[in-house]
């Protein structure tokens, strides 16, 4: 199967594979948990599984330049306080070409996947290199 015949369901973090949070879960828990899992971003889900924003390393640094409070206070915020609420996602049904051009586009490394409004995955741009070089 070439990569032009993959879809992003055969190459996505299963939900078990990336951090997922609450939108109450604090931004230290958050950092940690992304840091137990070794990944650059989390996804913030509500009670059905859907998905409510995300935050990446990204992010973090941005708002820490930006905003003038204690590293302290910073941290016990919300998770959902500090997140994209509108982050760019996909269907597990696109195809992984399209994804990559998507990804390429919005200068972006990771992409929920969100089938019927709710978070079924992960596209790590590792994931699709690794598919890539399988695949030569």
């Amino acid at each position: 199967m070439s990569i032009q015949n993959k879809n992003v369901n055969d190459v996505m973090l299963a939900i078990d594979d990336f951090p997922i949070v609450r939108q109450s879960t604090i931004l230290k828990e958050t950092l940690e948990k992304m840091d137990s899992m070794s990944m650059g971003i989390a996804c913030i889900v509500g009670n059905n599984q859907e998905l409510l924003g995300i935050i990446t390393d990204g992010d973090i640094r941005r708002k820490l330049l930006a905003v003038q409070k204690p590293l302290s206070a910073f941290f016990v915020d919300d998770v959902i306080n500090q997140a994209i609420k509108k982050p760019v996602t996909i269907s597990g049904g696109m195809s992984l070409i399209d994804a990559v051009h998507l990804m390429e586009d919005e200068k972006i490394w990771d992409l929920p996947v969100v089938d019927n409004g709710k978070l079924v995955g992960l596209l790590h741009f590792h994931s699709i290199i690794k598919v890539m070089l399988k695949l030569s």
